[in-house]
């Protein structure tokens, strides 16, 4: 990712090429109706290190905002929630051998699942990049 599509807010990593949330999952079109969906660096931060993720249930659909899975670290436990209605089709495998890539690289081999969108207009409820830091992280710190 070049710098030009990249928002840094403090110490934080924000990708111009996805749609976030404001309980901090990101999620990004990879072909038609699929996408995928992680968390932010500002969540994986402050979650530090992550030491498992739940697998989810391939096939199962959630409603927006519903817990698709779990992530643990030695802080704490954080959800993982549906920034759309969609369906999990399949889950990063690596993070089972390696849940620590949420952590070194949250936006691309962190990635946690791949979901296929109920409605892609729900998308457009979802936050920008410039939005996320303003409505969202400003108001975290």
């Amino acid at each position: 990712m070049s710098s030009e599509n990249i928002i840094r807010y403090k110490n934080y990593l924000i990708p111009k090429d996805r749609k976030y949330t404001k309980t901090h999952e990101w999620l990004k079109i990879v072909e038609d109706s699929k996408a995928r969906v992680g968390i932010t660096d500002y969540a994986q931060r402050k979650l530090k290190s992550i030491v498992y993720v739940e697998v989810p249930e391939i096939g199962k659909e959630y409603s927006k905002e519903e817990v698709i899975t779990t992530v643990e670290s030695v802080k704490a436990v954080g959800e993982v929630l549906a920034p759309v209605r969609c369906k999990v089709v399949k889950f990063n495998e690596e993070l089972d051998e390696n849940p620590g890539l949420i952590n070194q690289d949250p936006y691309n081999r962190g990635w946690i699942v791949e979901v296929e969108l109920k409605d892609e207009e729900e998308i457009k409820s979802l936050l920008e990049a410039e939005r996320y830091v303003n409505e969202v992280l400003k108001k975290e710190e």
